[in-house]
């Protein structure tokens, strides 16, 4: 028996005594379009056939209201919620920091660390430290964050340009969309 009470919870989407408007624009449940028809024919339709009567379309004029087992749509709707949430790619932002001073090596493990963040979908913000005198040196964070961008082997795009925050310089970059 699929008949929903109208005293149920229904997120919003009003069914069968909830709907207050005279007439409605009627689909029965396979489909067909069965005209402007009042609501009360509407509603003694979907209680014949054992279904509800569930608005589709409320900012309609007349609202559409469909004929169908609630219960079921209900359960489609949150299927399909759920498939498209699982096929959403969530952009994580990941930061990688560096001093000014920092040697061959260490640069090419961050920028190694960098392409890995690249190839797995994230945001990456890589940031050149400054302390105490290397303040009047910002030439070198600009030099420092070149010769990172130079390492890296896939292709990226700069979301925000190399500028400086504070004591820090920083540059945002994430991977190029693969077509």
């Amino acid at each position: 028996m699929a008949y929903v009470n109208a005293n149920n919870n229904n997120k919003g989407q009003r069914t069968n005594e909830m709907i207050r408007v005279r007439e409605v624009r009627l689909i029965d449940d396979e489909g067909n379009q069965l005209g402007i028809v009042p609501t009360v024919d509407a509603l003694r339709m979907a209680k014949d056939k054992d279904l509800d009567l569930v608005e589709v379309s409320p900012n309609a004029n007349p609202p559409v209201c469909k004929i169908l087992d609630f219960g079921k749509y209900r359960f489609e709707q949150e299927k399909k919620l759920r498939e498209s949430k699982k096929n959403q790619k969530v952009l994580k932002l990941k930061e990688i920091r560096m001093q000014p001073k920092i040697g061959s090596g260490d640069l090419d493990t961050k920028a190694k660390h960098v392409q890995e963040f690249l190839n797995e979908g994230d945001k990456v913000k890589i940031t050149v430290r400054f302390r105490g005198r290397e303040l009047a040196h910002t030439e070198l964070g600009f030099d420092v964050l070149n010769e990172v961008l130079k390492r890296l082997t896939s292709a990226y795009n700069i979301d925000k340009p190399a500028k400086m925050d504070g004591k820090m310089m920083s540059i945002t970059i994430s991977p190029k969309a693969a077509k």
